[in-house]
């Protein structure tokens, strides 16, 4: 009986020093509380700029770009046309001045042959005019005193031009420069290969060959064709 008083008397102590430590307890906050987290994070909520500014920069920002981009756009697109209007007007001008110099590249030789013409015709003027009846020694001296002064102007034409006309006798035959016309026997000194006569003038353009020279080729008289 006694023994079962004092488990009681012990249970009920237990119990009194239960309750006190609780209500100790919920006069003072823990520091890891939960009530204590949620008022820290309220403050630090408190102190930060709303959520809501983020992407209304963001939007204005990129706003702003896409203005800059648009307006780059717009002056290359200008520049890009005004650079097409350019290169149609260049292209325009130099094929003008291609068939300019088509119809016109030779006008400079013409001007200088029209010469050539006058002093041809001036010649035939006199020798029918002052030629006496029977006088043919007169008239040929006429024709040979003409016919020199137009071979002398046509030499001066062709040189101011740069057409000038081959003498090949002698040169070693050049396929690029000689049409071989015939081979014929090698005389004596003459060496086999080269140009032994010539039968229709050949001509250079500032050294290009516009006409072929018609030649004769020296051979041997055993390689003779």
């Amino acid at each position: 009986m006694a023994a079962r008083s004092l488990w009681a008397v012990r249970r009920r102590v237990q119990h009194l020093l239960a309750s006190s430590a609780g209500s100790e307890g919920r006069g003072c906050l823990h520091p890891f509380s939960t009530a204590t987290q949620r008022t820290a994070g309220e403050d630090c909520s408190s102190e930060d700029p709303p959520d809501d500014l983020g992407p209304s920069l963001a939007e204005r920002a990129l706003k702003l770009k896409a203005v800059k981009l648009e307006k780059e756009v717009q002056d290359l697109t200008v520049r890009y046309q005004r650079a097409i209007a350019d290169g149609e007007n260049i292209r325009r001008r130099t094929q003008r001045c291609v068939e300019d110099a088509k119809i016109f590249g030779i006008q400079s030789f013409c001007k200088d042959l029209v010469e050539v013409a006058d002093i041809l015709e001036k010649t035939t003027e006199c020798i029918s005019e002052e030629a006496e009846p029977g006088d043919q020694k007169l008239t040929l001296e006429k024709i040979f005193r003409g016919l020199s002064l137009l071979e002398a102007k046509l030499k001066s034409v062709f040189a101011k031009h740069g057409l000038e006309k081959m003498t090949p006798i002698g040169d070693k035959y050049d396929p690029h420069e000689h049409e071989l016309i015939c081979h014929v026997p090698a005389d004596v000194g003459v060496q086999p290969g080269t140009v032994a006569l010539v039968r229709q003038d050949g001509y250079k353009l500032h050294g290009r060959t516009i006409r072929l020279a018609q030649v004769e080729v020296a051979v041997e008289s055993q390689r003779r064709l």
